[in-house]
């Protein structure tokens, strides 16, 4: 591991999410196993969850190896283009809420890539949706300020766009936002994002950068191929 942030994983998830398989317990020993400094347990919410207490409960009766910082968090998906987040009152303690583009934020809420798709294609301009999605990433960091943007930019291949495609001053102008509300970065092994140029301008812009894996599994934790990449082909840029 030769790049900082690859000592950690900053998104891993356990049994509290419904589509991962390990326990939180089974993530540490994961961890320490690879050899990590630092993990990040995270898990789904919405508005309507009500278990985080007992979650976070058992974050704190974990049996951490030495060696081994153990976080917490919670993902939760923006609703829409004003930054809302759909996550219930949390209790005192979560470390960081990571805030992820499961869907398109819409204006009325959120969108499945098919419906951006046929928006784009009854004449949705490419400009206007991404400024759409940017201006929401930044309102919902200058909404939840302190905490991690979750596989960024990972909706875009999925409503036929790339990163590419959001042009310097859009990427810029996201990289600051981040940096002004100490929001945390994550480079998603799963998702392989955001990528060179993005890691770029949040280097320029003074932004905070981990890794992670984005787990479902605990044999993955802190494994890394695509991250590392980035992170080596970034600096080299």
């Amino acid at each position: 591991m030769s790049h900082p942030a690859l000592r950690g994983d900053h998104h891993v998830h356990s049994t509290f999410s419904d589509d991962a398989v390990s326990t939180l317990e089974e993530n540490v020993a994961a961890a320490a196993a690879a050899g990590l400094s630092t993990v990040r347990l995270v898990d789904h919410v919405r508005t309507s969850t009500a278990w985080v207490p007992e979650y976070l409960a058992a974050v704190r009766a974990l049996v951490v190896p030495d060696g081994l910082t153990v976080l917490s968090g919670v993902e939760a998906k923006i609703l829409d283009s004003s930054g809302t987040l759909d996550i219930p009152v949390l209790p005192t303690g979560i470390d960081r809420i990571l805030i992820a583009d499961h869907q398109f934020p819409g204006v009325d809420g959120p969108l499945g890539p098919t419906a951006v798709r046929e928006r784009i294609a009854e004449g949705w301009a490419h400009d206007d949706v991404l400024d759409q999605l940017v201006e929401a990433l930044i309102a919902s960091m200058q909404r939840y300020p302190g905490n991690q943007l979750a596989h960024c930019f990972s909706i875009l291949p999925k409503i036929g766009l790339s990163e590419d495609d959001l042009g310097d001053e859009r990427i810029d102008t996201w990289a600051r936002a981040a940096a002004a509300t100490d929001t945390l970065v994550e480079v998603n092994e799963k998702w392989g994002c955001p990528g060179i140029r993005s890691l770029a301008a949040l280097r320029r812009a003074g932004a905070g950068i981990v890794a992670s894996t984005d787990s479902h599994l605990a044999s993955d934790v802190g494994r890394y191929t695509r991250v590392t990449a980035l992170l080596q082909e970034g600096e080299a840029s």
